[in-house]
């Protein structure tokens, strides 16, 4: 089995409910941040203490859903620094994820694994958060591109965020 450089949390697939050859993401996978909720998964937040305490998730966030409505299939959730505060990418509850462009390096963070499974090509693009750079940073260390949209465009619902007036959700 091929490594998944340690980016993710948890495996799993969901897929569209309708697939169709001629939806825009077909054929297409990603990963979420472990900060977005899926029906019936704990949202961890990047620590084992949230985890615990908290329920599983009712629905999955509306950004996930539209990504399958569109075709893409989701196969699990990546590696986060804890509770999205800090820049570097470390986890020292869940393992820092490996940074396939300069192994020997920190991936950057908050969104660590998202940009390591796209840089390591195991999914063709990831979803993370952003409020200070922390899709951008993991990115560019990385060697791919990051993007975080103006703030408010792409829906936060269904998202735990580390600062409501600031936080967007952003792709690698």
């Amino acid at each position: 089995m091929a490594s998944d450089h340690g980016a993710f949390m948890t495996k799993f697939i969901l897929q569209p409910a309708k697939p169709s050859p001629g939806l825009p993401l077909n054929g297409l996978t990603f990963a979420i941040k472990e900060m977005f909720d899926v029906e019936g998964q704990v949202t961890g937040f990047g620590h084992p203490e949230w985890a615990r305490t908290h329920s599983a998730a009712c629905s999955t966030a509306p950004t996930v859903l539209a990504l399958l409505e569109a075709g893409a299939t989701c196969v699990g959730k990546t590696v986060m620094d804890e509770m999205a505060y800090s820049i570097n990418g470390e986890n020292k509850h869940y393992g820092t994820p490996r940074n396939p462009c300069a192994p020997d390096r920190i991936p950057g963070g908050s969104s660590s694994g998202s940009a390591v499974a796209v840089a390591a090509k195991l999914v063709d693009f990831s979803l993370g958060t952003d409020t200070g750079g922390s899709v951008r940073v993991p990115a560019s260390y990385c060697g791919i591109y990051g993007f975080r949209p103006s703030f408010d465009v792409v829906s936060t619902s269904g998202v735990i965020l580390m600062t409501q007036s600031f936080d967007t959700v952003g792709k690698t």
